[in-house]
């Protein structure tokens, strides 16, 4: 009996064992409702010291509490000031080592902006913004600048930009010298700048791309500023909310800390135009018919072609993009267009290295994308279809073609069915013409069932080869057709366009709202407004006049809308340039949506300046969102004690 007793109890604690071990097993992953980890890593101590002085090792580790790890490191992690030759970091288990390999300055303050690339191995709970900080001299600079960048052409916040400080305040120490402290920009173009001693600095950002942390290169984009600033700070105090879920808040405490000053500065960082002239690539023959130069920058002066296996006098249509960039040679000889390599010898203007125009000569071999054996074969096929469905129809005894029709020129026509009046039409041409009969197109106005001859104007459109514009002056609840008769249109291969016709109905004044801004903030006559979709996309451009801008004709809908100050007064934006001392032209947007409604029409003030910079695009059309990673570190554990009815008190972490 007591033999049995003891096998019931040693079978009992069997059983006690194993549903310890299954419910222990169950919290780690949380399956029966259990509490998750969303502690962040914690440091629990350094070699050196945190905000250690008179240090002279330029290996540092910091060890945590816990198996981490470090994400993206090189985007992320910054050291001031700049190192050239790039620090290693490596992530040991629990540890952090950061190996320094410039020589260190003396008596210099050295931060290590972590910004948010540490967080625990497990969840991924981040650490937050952090910066480990030591010193060579005997005192730690504690003052911090900060601000936000946004790119100058449309107020995006610009992420990833360096943004540093020269206590040198020349105007030409840009280019000369190394940034003294950075930082990089968050996903909200946010920067701080830590560890900076007392003095005047002038702030600077800079797309690094060669790693020199000065500024040296036109495809760097660069802010920079002639305004100084004397670092400082004074006590505050900020407000904290505790919330008891995601939903509930449980407290707001008033905190104090140092605030730091300036924090509000605002960089406006642009792109310089690219000057320097060179070939970008081998010239391109995607057609037969054509071969295209793709050059980094236009001249006026265009390249000399000097054929090698074919004559190259009267051999090309020249069709050369407004800033002559971009230069398209259509070959006019069928015979060239069929000849499958074009050997030639081009001489063209060329940016040497002392950036200095000069004359380089390539000879290039230009080699058409398919063969005129493949195109052959292609044409053979596609006669050989035509063929066969015409016997098919003879077979049936219906109409058919003995001889294959020409093929004909395929104008594009922008003419819309329903059409809005200040709507411009456009003919796309295929290839170059070499007759174009505006006598043979003819627009009609429908008045009482009967059409009549309405007058318009045709002509190319300036800087352009093959568009050409179509102008009348469209009433509102109008019919029009547009008649274009056969052969109009004949291109320097000899086909014709075929006849077109298009009904025209424009919308009456009842279904538009008209837009009127009224200006203020900016006495400068030069203010070029544009309406913008929601992809902040222009729609339509005006010149503000006595400080209003008007648009008509505008469907119901949501718009929003942004100005330029046009300082040349040539309709569109442009940028800056840092060796002529001129910024970007300004930008500001209207910071709210604005709804239209058909026989509404709206009129707002806006005064340009009155919002700061970094508050004024809207959020429903700015593309850059901050970093997803700062919204990482949530407290689940709220969410679960809410859900099972319970209260859940957070454990405090001791830093």
């Amino acid at each position: 009996m007591m033999k049995r007793r003891g096998n019931l109890l040693i079978i009992t604690f069997f059983h006690f064992i194993i549903a310890t071990i299954i419910a222990s097993c169950a919290r780690m992953g949380q399956p029966d409702g259990g509490w998750y980890d969303d502690e962040p890593p914690r440091i629990i101590g350094s070699t050196p010291e945190d905000g250690a002085t008179g240090v002279k090792e330029k290996k540092i580790t910091i060890q945590f509490d816990e198996y981490i790890k470090v994400d993206n490191a090189t985007e992320k992690v910054i050291v001031s000031p700049p190192q050239l030759e790039m620090p290693e970091i490596k992530v040991a288990g629990k540890k952090i080592v950061v190996e320094l390999k410039d020589t260190l300055k003396p008596n210099t303050t050295y931060t290590i902006d972590f910004s948010d690339a540490i967080s625990d191995n497990n969840e991924g709970n981040p650490l937050g913004n952090y910066t480990f900080t030591f010193s060579t001299g005997e005192q730690i600079d504690t003052f911090e600048v900060a601000g936000n960048v946004l790119d100058a052409s449309n107020l995006e916040p610009v992420k990833g930009i360096q943004v540093g400080l020269y206590d040198d305040l020349s105007d030409t120490v840009f280019r000369k010298k190394p940034l003294l402290r950075v930082a990089r920009t968050d996903g909200r173009g946010r920067f701080v700048i830590k560890g900076v001693a007392p003095g005047e600095y002038r702030v600077y950002a800079l797309q690094d791309a060669d790693g020199n942390y000065m500024f040296n290169q036109k495809s760097e984009m660069i802010a920079y500023s002639h305004q100084t600033y004397q670092p400082s700070s004074k006590p505050d105090i900020r407000q904290d909310t505790i919330w008891k879920d995601t939903l509930h808040i449980d407290n707001i405490i008033q905190v104090p800390y140092t605030h730091f000053y300036p924090d509000d500065i605002v960089l406006l960082a642009f792109q310089e135009i690219q000057t320097d002239r060179y070939l970008l690539k081998q010239p391109e023959r995607k057609d037969p018919d054509r071969f295209t130069l793709y050059f980094s920058y236009g001249n006026p002066q265009l390249p000399e072609i000097r054929g090698l296996n074919f004559n190259e006098q009267d051999a090309f249509v020249l069709e050369a993009s407004e800033k002559k960039d971009t230069l398209t040679y259509w070959l006019k000889d069928t015979t060239l267009v069929n000849q499958d390599t074009l050997r030639m010898e081009l001489s063209y203007l060329m940016t040497d290295s002392a950036g200095i125009l000069v004359t380089q000569v390539d000879t290039v071999d230009v080699l058409a994308k398919t063969s005129y054996e493949k195109r052959q074969k292609e044409l053979k096929k596609s006669i050989e279809e035509w063929e066969k469905k015409q016997e098919k129809l003879k077979k049936r005894g219906e109409p058919y073609d003995s001889i294959m029709p020409p093929k004909p020129l395929e104008v594009k026509y922008n003419v819309r069915q329903q059409m809005d009046p200040d709507y411009i039409t456009t003919f796309e041409m295929p290839s170059p013409l070499i007759h174009c009969d505006s006598s043979a197109i003819h627009l009609y106005t429908k008045i009482d069932s009967l059409w009549y001859n309405t007058p318009f104007e045709f002509h190319r459109k300036d800087s352009t080869l093959r568009e050409y514009v179509f102008v009348a002056e469209w009433q509102p609840d109008t019919e029009y057709s547009l008649e274009i008769d056969s052969a109009a249109f004949v291109d320097i291969y000899g086909l014709a366009s075929p006849a077109f016709k298009q009904g025209i109905k424009v919308r009456s004044m009842d279904e538009y709202a008209t837009l009127l801004m009224q200006l203020s903030g900016k006495n400068d006559t030069t203010v070029v407004v544009e309406l913008l979709d929601k992809g902040d996309k222009a729609l339509k451009q005006v010149r503000a006049l006595n400080g209003n801008a008007e648009f008509f004709y505008l469907s119901p809908g949501k718009y929003y809308i942004r100005a330029f100050i046009d300082r040349n007064g040539n309709g569109q934006w442009d940028t800056g340039n840092y060796d002529q001392d001129l910024q970007a032209e300004e930008v500001y947007y209207y910071p709210n949506s604005i709804e239209c409604k058909a026989k509404f029409d709206v009129t707002l003030p806006w005064n340009l300046t009155g919002t700061p910079l970094t508050r004024q695009k809207p959020d429903a059309i700015t593309k850059q969102r901050p970093d997803k990673e700062q919204q990482k570190l949530r407290n689940r554990n709220a969410d679960r004690a809410r859900e099972l009815g319970i209260e859940y008190v957070k454990k405090e972490t001791v830093k």
